[in-house]
């Protein structure tokens, strides 16, 4: 009874916060500020960087599957989908990309949006903009029913100056 608590209450944080995602400015809706997270900080466009591009394919893998950055850097993440079914790159440590994909198990039909994740279309590109403020090794990957079980992540390293 726990576990399915915990699951709605997941859900429902999840679903709540959407509203704040993929926002360019420093402030979000509503005039709230950018959540830090372990592996960095929603950017804006302007501070990037550097631009680099990953490509996601039907295969279940990613193209390059290792980025290295600087802390400090923002990066421009051009997400590029060459294939024929749906596709999302969520940015996270390991321990929160296996809860969530474990939730998307149990709910594939969840609603989730962040401005660390991009949700790709078939022959389409997303980008989002973030800011590696923290150094460490952190995880991509698709968090879609099955793809992520087939090996579909990556990894960035995030070095200090």
């Amino acid at each position: 009874m726990f576990t399915l608590k915990l699951i709605a209450a997941y859900a429902i944080l999840a679903y709540s916060s959407a509203a704040f995602a993929h926002n360019s400015s420093h402030m979000g809706k509503n005039n709230l500020p950018p959540e830090q997270k372990d592996w960095g900080i929603a950017g804006v466009a302007k501070a990037a960087t550097r631009t680099l591009t990953v490509t996601m394919l039907d295969t279940m893998r990613f193209s390059p599957d290792v980025l290295d950055v600087k802390v400090g850097e923002t990066i421009k993440l051009v997400v590029k989908n060459t294939g024929k079914v749906q596709h999302e790159l969520v940015i996270g440590t390991k321990t929160e990309l296996d809860a969530h994909a474990a939730l998307m198990v149990k709910f594939p039909d969840m609603a989730h949006d962040e401005p660390y994740m991009a949700h790709v279309g078939p022959q389409k590109t997303s980008k989002l903009i973030w800011t590696f403020n923290r150094a460490g090794e952190f995880d991509f990957a698709c968090l879609i029913n099955g793809h992520y079980q087939s090996g579909m992540v990556g990894k960035i390293r995030v070095k200090a100056k």
